[in-house]
């Protein structure tokens, strides 16, 4: 089953850096990522059935954060489809964060729930992007030099991600959301062009890692 997208609907992209792509620099407030890519090619197929797009990501958010701004950004804009991709920020950064703290599996699907039950309720179509973490190689600035990750920060943060990942799987069968399985889809690309080439970090998407991230989007929408 696809979203039908009907002529005048609200389509709103929220979650974290990886949404937001520098949104507040660019013309028409979507960024650099997938949901400008997700917006311009809806536009080429379908010139009358014309959308208002909304990105309302914010860069190193996590569901915490998203949930602090949950009304005035997502739920006051009454939006039809709402995709949510978000995640990558509660694994491991304490890691890099002296102040920081793990945050449980269970803490991160409850708050994601909490995110989700409105919406359900309001009617609105929901898409959860599982967040993802590709196997890259190497060691990489992470939070604009704060530290160097390597081997086994990385092994660190997908022992904490998978449960999560498994989280938003849930969740999406409760709700009856559409799940574009990220995680697996780029492990499955990386195994043809390598990570680096989908994302570089293993986190932030190249523009062929947004291309592919569109391209999963668009096929859930009709």
């Amino acid at each position: 089953m696809t979203i039908t997208v009907r002529p005048g609907s609200t389509v709103m992209f929220t979650g974290d850096s990886i949404t937001d792509c520098q949104r507040l620099e660019s013309e028409d407030g979507l960024g650099f990522g997938y949901p400008l890519r997700v917006a311009g090619e809806w536009g080429l197929r379908h010139p009358d059935r014309p959308v208002t797009w909304l990105n309302t990501g914010i860069a190193g958010h996590k569901v915490r954060d998203l949930e602090a701004r949950w009304q005035t950004d997502v739920l006051d804009a009454g939006p039809d489809v709402v995709s949510i991709l978000v995640g990558v920020n509660d694994m491991g950064w304490h890691t890099l964060d002296p102040q920081g703290h793990v945050i449980p599996a269970e803490e991160f699907e409850a708050g994601y729930d909490r995110l989700l039950a409105p919406l359900a309720e309001a009617g609105t179509e929901l898409i959860l992007i599982e967040p993802f973490l590709l196997p890259i190689h190497g060691v990489v600035e992470a939070g604009a030099g704060v530290a160097l990750i390597g081997e086994k920060e990385r092994e660190e943060w997908r022992t904490d991600l998978d449960p999560k990942i498994q989280a938003v799987r849930k969740l999406a069968r409760k709700y009856g959301a559409h799940l574009i399985a990220a995680d697996g889809m780029f492990a499955e690309l990386a195994a043809t062009a390598g990570p680096e080439y989908w994302a570089a970090d293993g986190v932030h998407p190249t523009p062929a890692g947004h291309a592919a991230l569109a391209a999963a989007w668009l096929r859930l929408v009709a």
